[in-house]
């Protein structure tokens, strides 16, 4: 069986070059040497082990994507870039048929879905990638829609903490936030605790020195009104490997929907997990 080729964007960033080690890690994949990058990037490649992959700016990608596609075949694409670019890429995704796993949070993500749905292609679309974290997002969910106000009268504080490189508030505390509120709970995404400030994370986090510059560290304290009860969920992760091997489980499960046909779906690790 031929490898699935997949072109890894976001590079030189952590996120996107710690998925490109673990695809050239993986006989499944095969890593198109090319990444869509930003415009701040001064470099033209960028060495991923003993690959090197050519930095393909915004104003530059369009006239170079033709020419990868008729050298590649057809390939999936994943997306760790930046919460700004995550409208435009997608778009550019859709444009280009190129089917696509979007790691990145931020953006529409309404907007995000809807280019997806009204386009020829599919793509996987998850604020975590981290299967494990996704499961217990799901037990959350079901938690919000089974027990509405279950927590009603307590109050919430939620904590994350993230290296210094990530600009926008966890994708995952913000979904945390809509199912407390299905649990009777009023919060809104703004008093969302951020922390990104590497003394801070070491000294009142403990969060452990080598990993300041790529964690993913929660927190949900519930405390009841007259404080004699509190309840507490904590994941705590150190590195980035988890979120990459969820991201190639996601590329798995996309090759496998495009090979029955589908286009214009939309996906969720949900999906992933499940396999449906």
């Amino acid at each position: 069986m031929n490898p699935t080729k997949v072109m890894v964007n976001g590079i030189p960033g952590n996120m996107a070059v710690n998925v490109a080690q673990h695809i050239l890690a993986d006989k499944r994949f095969e890593l198109v040497l090319y990444s869509l990058t930003g415009p701040e990037i001064q470099a033209a490649e960028h060495k991923v082990e003993a690959a090197s992959v050519r930095l393909l700016k915004p104003d530059e990608r369009e006239q170079v994507i033709e020419e990868i596609a008729q050298k590649e075949g057809a390939f999936l694409s994943v997306d760790f870039s930046h919460p700004s670019a995550v409208n435009a890429n997608a778009e550019f995704y859709c444009n280009y048929h190129l089917a696509f796993v979007m790691g990145t949070t931020g953006g529409d993500r309404n907007q995000l879905e809807e280019t997806v749905r009204v386009s020829s292609i599919s793509a996987v679309i998850a604020p975590n990638m981290a299967k494990q974290i996704v499961g217990f997002q799901a037990m959350m969910e079901y938690g919000a829609q089974n027990f509405p106000d279950l927590f009603k009268g307590y109050a919430l504080e939620i904590k994350e903490s993230h290296q210094n490189g990530k600009a926008d508030t966890s994708g995952t505390a913000k979904a945390m936030v809509r199912y407390f509120n299905q649990m009777g709970l009023s919060f809104n995404e703004d008093q969302i605790v951020k922390e990104r400030d590497p003394e801070m994370q070491s000294s009142q986090w403990g969060i452990p020195q080598e990993y300041l510059a790529g964690h993913g560290w929660h927190t949900y304290a519930l405390i009841s009104g007259d404080k004699t009860v509190r309840f507490e969920f904590t994941h705590n992760v150190n590195g980035r490997d988890v979120y990459a091997k969820g991201t190639l489980d996601a590329l798995v499960y996309l090759s496998a929907r495009i090979s029955e046909g589908n286009k214009g779906k939309v996906y969720t690790m949900i999906d992933v997990l499940k396999n449906r």
